[in-house]
C-alpha cells in the first residue's frame, strides 16, 4: 500500500475497533439495567406465589377450624342424645334417638376423615410458604447484588466511554477528507454498524461478494460502501 491509502484504512481500522468497543461498552451498560429488571421480575413472582401459598394456607385453616368445630358440636349432641336414649319413655322415642345418634356418628366419620386430609393440606401450605419465604428472601438478596454490581461498574463503564468517544473524535478528525463526507453519513445511518472489513472478496458485515472492481478502488484509497448492506468497506491489515 502506498502511504496515502495506508493511513486511509488504518483510519477506518482503528475507527471500526473503536465503534465495536463502544458498542460492548453501551451493551455492558445496559445489561446491569436488564440484570436488574430480571430480578425484580422474579421477585415479583415469587411474591405473588408466597402471597397466594399464605392465601390459601389462610383459608384451609379457617375452613378447618370450622369443620373441627362442626365436629365438636356434633359429638356434644350425640353426647346429649345417648343421655336422652337412657331416659327414653318409649320404644319409639328410643328407637329415634338411636337412628339419630347413628346417622351423627356417620356423619362425624365422614367429617374426620376430612379434617385430617385438611390438616395434612394445611401442614403442607404451611411449608409451602416458608418455602416462598425464603425464595422471596433470595430475590430480594440477588436484587440488591445486582444494584450494588450496577453502582460499582457504571462509574468505570462510562469513563471508559468517555475515553473512548475522546479517542473517537480524534481519529474522526485524522481521517482523510475524502472519506469524512462518506463516514459520517453512514455512521448516522447505521451508528456503530457502520463499518465492515473485507474478507477475501466478501464483506464481513452481510457476507455477500465484493466485485473486484470496489476492492480496486479500496486499494486505489477510495470510499468504497457494500452494495448489500451499506457499510463503509476497509481492507485488512494483511492485504498487498
Amino acid at each position: 500500500m502506498t502511504p496515502e491509502i495506508n493511513v486511509a484504512t488504518e483510519a477506518l481500522r482503528t475507527l471500526h475497533r473503536i465503534h465495536r468497543q463502544l458498542e460492548d461498552l453501551r451493551e455492558r451498560l445496559a445489561r446491569g439495567p436488564r440484570v436488574v429488571r430480571a430480578r425484580e421480575a422474579n421477585l415479583e413472582r415469587v411474591r405473588k406465589e408466597r402471597d397466594d401459598a399464605r392465601h390459601q394456607h389462610h383459608a384451609l385453616k379457617i375452613a378447618t377450624d370450622e369443620k373441627q368445630l362442626q365436629l365438636g358440636t356434633s359429638e356434644a349432641a350425640v353426647a346429649r342424645r345417648r343421655v336422652q336414649l337412657q331416659q327414653a319413655s318409649s320404644n319409639v322415642e328410643y328407637q329415634g334417638l338411636k337412628d339419630q345418634i347413628a346417622a351423627s356418628q356417620a356423619a362425624n366419620e365422614v367429617l374426620e376423615v376430612e379434617i385430617l386430609e385438611a390438616l395434612e393440606k394445611v401442614d403442607a401450605l404451611a411449608d409451602k410458604v416458608k418455602r416462598c419465604d425464603a425464595s422471596v428472601a433470595a430475590a430480594e438478596q440477588e436484587i440488591r447484588k445486582a444494584h450494588e454490581a450496577v453502582a460499582a461498574q457504571k462509574p468505570l463503564l462510562d469513563a471508559d466511554v468517555a475515553r473512548l468517544q475522546h479517542e473517537l473524535s480524534e481519529h474522526e478528525a485524522a481521517l482523510p477528507d475524502v472519506f469524512r463526507e462518506h463516514y459520517f453519513r453512514i455512521v448516522r445511518s447505521r451508528g456503530e454498524d457502520a463499518l465492515a472489513v473485507v474478507n477475501g472478496e466478501y464483506c464481513s458485515g452481510c457476507n455477500q461478494h465484493v466485485p473486484v472492481n470496489m476492492i480496486n478502488e479500496l486499494m486505489l484509497s477510495r470510499p468504497v460502501a457494500c452494495r448489500s448492506c451499506g457499510r463503509l468497506l476497509y481492507l485488512p491489515e494483511d492485504e498487498q
